[in-house]
């Protein structure tokens, strides 16, 4: 393993998240507060100890896969730790797991909260846990590449990509690395802006705007208010909010190829029709069923589709409590839970993709069952799937069982009711937020042990980092040199 180069671009990530603290701290002092000195010291640490520690270049700057995936973990790991010292020094959250647990949630853009009231906190820390969600959508190694050594980064980069972005498989939009992060930067900052303005123009706040924009972006969904977006009562907002959900949750290579014209390609993406057509399915029936609740079918349909649209895509704002809902409502929420977004997107879950490759899977043993001396190979978007990705697919399924067993498992110690336990699990490893029981809508985190608390830590992480970049930290193989 090459240690000079690991510690040279987490000092590289220790730098960035020093810099991007000063958006909160310039917040602070645009509306006075006095919790200036919460960012300050964190700053401080952060710029000061990942220049020492990056102040010079490695002779050996080759980065391979274990280095890409302990990169990505430990990056990760560090942010959240340094991004909860605001929350914790400043009091507004005393403990400190609990403020882990806040800023874990907010860069794996989950949205699981321990705060029974948001609106307590002061603007510069509403800032800074919305903004966290905005930093984790696209990932921040994506950022991190632009500043890597020129000579081995540009070639090498791609075991960084690969470790953090969502998706059973990953390829550059161009041919050079710096380039494909800004193309996905400038299609993530464009989106965002466009629905500010929208909002804004929606008659929301200013303040308010921004920070939902950032945490529908990276799909996150951290309210700033109790009742989340339903405190707005706007049709507008929902629709809004509702459409970029869905949007932000599209494979970003769709929208680079709508950008470049190849406007046929870009409508052949199977994934992206299944994916809409699995949103469009899921609103209808559950419209269908709460129907008896709103009275009218546009009602019906409005409620039905923000809440499929934030659940499908991981974001986890909410108009309306589901868990009132009938059962049949909150059992297709709890499907789209794991089923997740596109690849490629800001979104959580398994994945769309990773969802119709192991249908075909079990499509093509149950034909070989049927038929032994048959041939039968599997596609998808057009081609065939390779060995690797058929491979990686039916891994990340079988590891994604065993950590949420286990999780499930340790969950129960708490004490806490099934459907508690069941989908406080669900909504973390898969990024999602709000779950049933105790932890829906209307409940938070807070209560739960401080050994749930790090389970779901882990969780939300290794959701986030498809699982495997944060087993490879307790892979004695991976310490290796």
């Amino acid at each position: 393993m090459n240690g000079r180069m690991i510690v040279y671009v987490l000092g590289r990530v220790m730098l960035i998240c020093g810099v991007l603290m000063l958006l909160p701290l310039l917040v602070v002092f645009l509306y006075q507060e006095k919790t200036a000195v919460s960012f300050i010291i964190p700053i401080v640490v952060l710029i000061g100890g990942g220049f020492g520690i990056s102040f010079r270049r490695p002779s050996n700057r080759r980065i391979y896969t274990r280095e890409g995936f302990f990169i990505v973990a430990m990056s990760w790991v560090i942010l959240s730790a340094f991004g909860a010292l605001p929350f914790w020094i400043s009091g507004e959250i005393p403990n400190y797991l609990d403020a882990f647990f806040e800023t874990v949630s907010g860069f794996t853009t989950t949205g699981a909260s321990i705060l029974p009231n948001a609106e307590a906190l002061s603007q510069g820390m509403l800032f800074w846990r919305s903004f966290t969600h905005w930093v984790g959508g696209m990932g921040v190694l994506v950022f991190v590449m632009a500043v890597l050594p020129r000579s081995e980064a540009e070639s090498q980069s791609m075991y960084i990509l690969r470790a953090e972005s969502p998706g059973p498989q990953v390829g550059k939009l161009v041919s050079k690395m710096r380039l494909t992060a800004r193309i996905l930067y400038g299609i993530y900052l464009g989106l965002t802006l466009v629905e500010f303005i929208l909002l804004v123009i929606g008659g929301m706040p200013v303040f308010d705007s921004i920070l939902t924009a950032f945490s529908t972006a990276g799909t996150g969904g951290f309210g700033i208010k109790v009742e989340s977006i339903a405190y707005y009562g706007s049709a507008y907002i929902d629709i809004v909010v509702g459409v970029f959900m869905v949007l932000f949750g599209i494979n970003f290579n769709v929208f680079f190829l709508l950008l470049a014209g190849e406007f046929f390609q870009a409508f052949r993406c199977q994934e992206v029709r299944w994916y809409l057509g699995i949103i469009g399915a899921a609103t209808l029936l559950i419209a269908a069923d709460i129907y008896h609740i709103y009275g009218t079918v546009g009602q019906s349909l409005r409620y039905a589709f923000f809440q499929v649209s934030s659940i499908i895509t991981t974001t986890g704002f909410a108009t309306a409590d589901f868990t009132q809902w009938p059962m049949f409502s909150q059992v297709i929420l709890v499907c789209l839970m794991f089923c997740g977004a596109c690849a490629g997107s800001t979104g959580g879950g398994i994945k769309v993709s990773r969802v119709l490759i192991l249908g075909k899977i079990a499509k093509k043993e149950i034909k070989h069952m049927i038929s032994p001396r048959s041939v039968n190979s599997i596609k998808f978007e057009g081609k065939t799937v390779e060995q690797e990705v058929f491979s990686g697919v039916s891994a990340f399924f079988i590891v994604y069982m065993i950590i949420y067993a286990v999780s499930f498992l340790l969950m129960s110690l708490d004490q806490v009711d099934f459907s508690t336990a069941f989908t406080s699990v669900a909504a973390c490893i898969n990024n999602v937020g709000p779950g049933l029981g105790a932890v829906g809508p209307a409940g938070h985190f807070g209560n739960l042990s401080w050994l749930s608390k790090v389970v779901l830590c882990f969780d939300m992480l290794a959701g986030r980092l498809e699982l495997f970049p944060m087993l490879m930290l307790f892979s004695p193989l991976a310490w290796k040199r």
